[in-house]
C-alpha cells in the first residue's frame, strides 16, 4: 500500500508539468493530485485488490479454455469467424497449424545446421537463450541496433512500394510500469492529423529475453513495412473516419506477419541466425493456431501450451509465458497473424501464376493497402477482380 503519493507513478504527472502552467497553480494542482491519491485511488485500489484475492480468484473456475464456458463451443467459433473473417472451424485451424509448425520446424533446423551447430534442436535452442553474444548489454545499445535496422530497411522500401505514408515513425522503450508484463515490442499508431508520429515501442526489461537475431522480424512487422507503413496509409486514404481508424485484425497483423517475410526480398536474414530468429517468430505465429485452438477447443492446459510453445520456438520462457497468458484472456485474437499472412500469400501465389510476367509486386501491394484494412474474404475478391482487371481472367 502507497502512504507515500511521492512514491506511486500515477503522481508523475504533476511533477512535469508545461511552461504555460505558473508556479502557483503548479503547487496547487500537485497538492490536489497528492489528495487524490491518498484519499481516493489508494482505497480504490486496496478494495480492488480485497476484492480479487477474497471473491474473484477463490470463486474462479480451474479450467481456462473458453469450451468450459456456457455454449462455449459456440462463443469460440464465433471468435474464430470475427479474428479471421472466415468460415474455419478449430479442428481446420489446428490441422493447419501443425502442418505449418512440421514446415517451419525442417527450416529452422536448415538454418541451425548452416551456423555449423552439430547438437539436437532444443540444444542450439538453449545455447540462443544462454549465449550472451545474442543480448545487448545496455537498452541504449539496443535500441541502437534496432535503429540501424530500421534505417536499412527504409532505404529498401521504394524497390517493394509505390506508395509510402507521409507520416514518420520514432522509437520509444515500453514504460518501465508495464515492462515486466508486456511484449518484446508493439506500435502504436500516429494520430493521424499529422501532430504525431507513430511511435514503435520497444521492451528493455531484462535484456536476457531480448535477442539480437530478432530484431530484423521484429521491426520489419512492428514498424515498416509492417504495422507502421499500412497503418499510416490507410490513415492517409481519402476515407470516412471510421474506415481511416478501424482495424480488421486478421488484415493487420496478417499484414505484418507478411511483411516479416519481404525482409528475405528485400535483402535481410543475411546472418543465418537473424534468419533463425526470423522462422522462430513464423513459429511462434503458427503455434498460435494449435494453442490457441488447444487451450480454447481441444482441453489443452496453461502448462500444456506453455510446454509446446517451448519445444518449438527459441522464444524465452517469459515471452512464452506472457503470450500464452495473453491467448486465454483473448480467445481467437492470436489466430488472426497466421491465418492473414497465410491468406495473403495465397492470393499472392495466386495473382503471380495467373498474370505471369504482367504481375508487379508494386501494383499488388498498392492494391492490398489501398482501401485500408479489409476482411478477408472481401480481399480476396478484391484481388479476384484485379486479376481480371489486368487482362489476365
Amino acid at each position: 500500500m502507497v502512504t507515500d503519493p511521492a512514491l506511486s507513478p500515477l503522481l508523475a504527472p504533476f511533477t512535469r508539468f508545461p511552461e504555460s502552467i505558473g508556479g502557483a497553480d503548479r503547487e496547487r494542482l500537485s497538492a490536489a493530485g497528492r489528495t487524490a491519491l491518498l484519499s481516493s485511488v489508494v482505497p480504490g485500489y486496496e478494495a480492488l485488490l480485497h476484492f480479487l484475492d477474497n471473491e474473484y480468484v477463490p470463486g474462479a473456475r480451474a479450467e481456462v479454455g473458453a469450451s468450459h464456458l456456457p455454449d462455449g463451443r459456440e462463443f469460440y467459433q464465433h471468435r474464430i469467424h470475427y479474428f479471421t473473417s472466415l468460415d474455419l472451424s478449430a479442428e481446420q485451424v489446428h490441422d493447419t497449424g501443425q502442418s505449418e509448425v512440421k514446415r517451419i520446424r525442417a527450416e529452422m533446423e536448415n538454418a541451425m545446421r548452416a551456423v555449423g551447430f552439430q547438437g539436437e534442436f532444443h540444444a542450439f535452442v538453449e545455447y540462443l537463450r544462454t549465449d550472451p553474444c545474442f543480448y545487448a548489454a545496455t537498452p541504449e545499445a539496443l535500441l541502437k541496433e534496432t535503429a540501424y535496422v530500421l534505417k536499412r530497411i527504409d532505404g529498401e522500401l521504394p524497390r517493394l512500394f509505390k506508395t509510402l505514408p507521409r507520416t514518420p515513425y520514432g522509437i520509444r522503450t515500453i514504460p518501465d510500469a508495464s515492462a515486466p508484463g508486456n511484449t518484446a515490442a508493439y506500435y502504436f499508431p500516429a494520430t493521424g492529423d499529422g501532430r504525431c508520429a507513430g511511435f514503435y515501442y520497444v521492451n528493455t526489461f531484462d535484456l536476457k529475453s531480448r535477442p539480437l537475431y530478432e530484431i530484423e522480424a521484429l521491426s520489419l512487422h512492428e514498424a515498416v513495412p509492417g504495422h507502421h507503413l499500412q497503418i499510416a496509409l490507410q490513415q492517409e486514404l481519402d476515407l470516412p473516419h471510421f474506415r481511416r481508424f478501424y482495424a480488421f485484425t486478421e488484415f493487420v497483423e496478417g499484414w505484418a506477419l507478411y511483411a516479416e517475410r519481404l525482409g528475405l526480398e528485400m535483402g535481410f536474414y543475411q546472418d543465418p541466425y537473424s534468419d533463425f530468429g526470423r522462422l522462430s517468430y513464423e513459429m511462434w505465429r503458427a503455434c498460435r493456431l494449435v494453442v490457441d485452438t488447444g487451450l480454447h477447443a481441444l482441453g489443452w492446459s496453461r502448462q500444456q501450451a506453455i510446454d509446446f510453445m517451448a519445444a518449438n520456438t527459441s522464444s524465452t520462457l517469459l515471452n512464452i509465458a506472457n503470450e500464452v497468458d495473453r491467448y486465454i484472456a483473448w480467445p481467437g485474437q492470436a489466430l488472426a497473424y497466421k491465418i492473414g499472412e497465410l491468406k495473403i500469400r495465397e492470393l499472392r501465389t495466386r495473382a503471380e501464376r495467373q498474370l505471369g510476367a504482367c504481375f508487379d509486386l508494386r501494383e499488388f501491394h498498392d492494391l492490398l493497402l489501398g482501401s485500408g484494412a479489409v476482411p478477408l474474404d472481401l480481399l480476396e475478391r478484391m484481388v479476384d477482380r484485379w486479376i481480371v482487371q489486368q487482362g489476365h481472367p
